[in-house]
């Protein structure tokens, strides 16, 4: 039995200008995969993307990883959900990304 193919990440310079972009962009891919319920920020909400004026929780762009924390629907294959994650958000960044399962939701 062989594995998903690796997905290959393409280096996408991220600015302070389209930082922003990404963010939303890895944001809104994270959601739409079945099995994840919510983008999580931590204990504290610490764990969030800081731009000027805002914020977008749950994602952690820097300039050496990317990192989705989410919450999944309990029932769901964790791994397959932090794999599904994993194949849409490499092509939006540049970086290794790390993919945290913080909390399991009943929806």
């Amino acid at each position: 039995m062989t594995g998903p193919e690796p997905v290959a990440a393409h280096p996408v310079p991220v600015t302070v200008l389209d930082a922003g972009m990404v963010a939303d962009a890895v944001a809104a891919v994270t959601l739409a995969v079945p099995g994840v319920t919510a983008l999580h920020t931590g204990a504290f909400g610490e764990v969030a993307t800081y731009l000027p004026g805002r914020k977008v929780g749950g994602i952690r762009l820097a300039d050496d990883v990317c990192e989705v924390h989410v919450a999944v629907l309990m029932g769901v294959d964790v791994l397959a959900v932090a794999e599904a994650v994993r194949r849409v958000v490499v092509p939006l960044v540049g970086t290794p990304l790390h993919v945290y399962v913080e909390d399991v939701t009943a929806g």
